[in-house]
Order: structure tokens, then sequence, then C-alpha cells
């Protein structure tokens, strides 16, 4: 195994202790696993709150910042975080306007944050709670009942966000929310497994000269295994499989938000040749592409391969996604 860890049982207080010293305008906690927006109280705000198992960075602590989150909450590596520190992130960002957890549909999250949940308003903090469960490639998995939550989850952060800052209420942040994720669907793609510091060595089988369709974030099993194909077979799969969902969501004259998501493995030069193939095969079913992302930023370690997220966009939710943003892995307009 060759990391650069010190050992992997402080792998992820060491990459807060790190986020700390690069960004000081947040707030992060590497023991009780918290990472804050100082200003989170400030100007009376909904505010946002999300968390996972580590390993996926930039989400959701890189997407912590003004127009997105006000706190996140990092498990140890592809395991949930607990209920505390889902607690502690909403006290600390929590003005007396209530606050939204956006809450992956993967088992170990969504019963923890409804636990936080409950606890929160048990102390007197008003919580909604959004649900996301996007991915198209399986309908149960080894981490979920129903859809996982995948790339999605950061169009949900931003737009909820934007609203959140806005000065929006907490009822209209999360009806945004819930309107951004049945909007979206995505699917993935793995070249080859991650390996957890833990392990040390690749989570599952993939055989040379093979790939997986619909692979999830933590290497859970996809649709089928084929021999590699070129980039544009890979995108002309994904997008088949994501616009026959999207295709049943909204006006079909409605333009859509694309994120071409790298799994942490993959530069840029493959993603960017990749988002051609997609693009293409979105313009080839006469859909308007408003927005597009193109980068890592729901990943799996050192997993290679990518995802295709898309949401179905009318006036409003892009006019949101192009609201200034500003946070450690995401900023524009600021």
């Amino acid at each position: 195994m060759r990391m650069l860890i010190n050992s992997a049982d402080t792998v992820v207080a060491d990459a807060l202790r790190g986020m700390a010293a690069a960004h000081p305008e947040l707030e992060v906690d590497a023991d009780k696993r918290v990472v804050v927006r100082r200003d989170a109280r400030e100007g009376g705000r909904v505010g946002l709150v999300s968390g996972g198992g580590s390993g996926h960075e930039p989400l959701h602590a890189g997407f912590v910042g003004l127009g997105m989150l006000s706190a996140a909450c990092p498990g140890e590596v592809f395991t949930s975080p607990v209920p505390d520190q889902m607690l502690r992130a909403a006290k600390a960002v929590d003005s007396g306007q209530g606050v939204l957890f956006v809450v992956k549909n993967y088992t170990g999250d969504v019963l923890n944050f409804e636990m936080a949940a409950e606890l929160a308003e048990d102390d007197g903090v008003r919580i909604e709670q959004v649900l996301v469960n996007d991915d198209v490639a399986v309908t149960d998995s080894l981490y979920t009942a129903g859809r996982r939550g995948t790339g999605a989850t950061l169009f949900v952060e931003k737009i909820a966000g934007a609203a959140a800052e806005e000065g929006a209420p907490l009822e209209r942040v999360a009806a945004l929310a819930r309107r951004v994720n049945e909007s979206s669907r995505s699917f993935g793609v793995a070249l080859s497994a991650c390996t957890t510091p833990a392990k040390g060595s690749p989570t599952f089988d993939l055989p040379d000269g093979e790939l997986e369709l619909g692979i999830g974030i933590h290497g859970e099993p996809g649709r089928e295994r084929r021999p590699m194909m070129p980039a544009r077979e890979i995108a002309e799969t994904a997008v088949a499989a994501v616009m026959e969902e999207v295709a049943k969501v909204g006006p079909a004259e409605d333009p859509v938000l694309v994120l071409v998501n790298g799994m942490g493995a993959t530069p840029l030069l493959e993603l960017y040749g990749f988002h051609a193939e997609v693009a293409a095969a979105l313009a080839a079913r006469g859909v308007q592409v408003a927005r597009s992302l193109v980068g890592n930023y729901v990943t799996s370690l050192d997993m290679a391969g990518c995802s295709v997220t898309v949401c179905r966009a009318d006036e409003e939710l892009v006019r949101l996604w192009d609201a200034p943003v500003r946070t450690a892995a995401l900023r524009w307009g600021c």
C-alpha cells in the first residue's frame, strides 16, 4: 500500500487538520469531526447540514461555505457519522430559522440523521430532512434500500444553499432540495476498484480489460460487467440510463444541469473528453444543456471511473445554480 498518510487510524483526523490549516474561514474540529462555516449564524439564514463517510472528498466538507452548506459531519472512511456529530452541527448553525439535513440514501446515514433530528428537535431546533436517491443503476444495494444517493447531492446542496443564502424560509429551502433530487438522476462507471486505508488492497476484483457499469461510490456492485469500451460507448450507456428517468420529470423543453464527475483517479484530460461524448449524446436526444460541471466532486478514494448526473432545471433552478458560492471545492460569482 502506497498512500500519503501517517496511519489508517488517523487519516480522517489528519485530513481535517489539513483542511483547518488551508481554510481559516472554516471552523474545523478534527476531534469531534465537525466542519462549520464561521459565519453560519449571521444573517438569520436557514442552516444546511450534510455528512457521510469520508473517502468521497470534496463531498461534504469541501462544500461548506457561502451559498452552500453551513456545516458537514465527516465519518470514518465509508462509515456514517454518528448522531452526536449531526446534533453538534445543527446547534452550531441554527440561527433560529431551522436546519435542513441533506441525507444520502445509505442505511447508516438515514438512521443516524433521523436520530439526530429527533435529538435536535427535543433541544428546540426545527429540522427538515431531504433524502438524496438519484442513482438509477440499481434499486437496492449493499448499503441501501432503494436508490443510492450520489452526484445529485452536489446539485441539492448548491441550489438549496443558494436559496438559504437569499433568506428563503426552511420549508421553501426543503421543497427546493426535494425538487432538485426528484429532477436528478445519476449513473456511475468504474474502471478500477478503490483501496481503503484500513484494508490496504482493492475493495473488489475487477479484472484487466473490464469495466463495471452502475457502480456505487463505496465500490458496491453495479448492473453488469463488460469488456472495456471507448468513451463514446460508455457515455451513450450512461446517458441512456439517466435520460430514461429524467425524461419523466418536468417539461421536455426545460434544459438540464450536467455533472461529469470523476471517481477520484481519473484525470481531467479523460473527464473532459468523456464530457464531449456526454454532451453529444444529450444533443442527439434534443436535450439542451444549461450548465455543465466537470471534475472530481463525489469521489470514491482512488477509484478510476466517472459518473454522470443530469438534473432537469427550470429558470429558477438555473438561477440558483448560478448564484455566488465560495467553498473549498466550488466557487464562482464572488
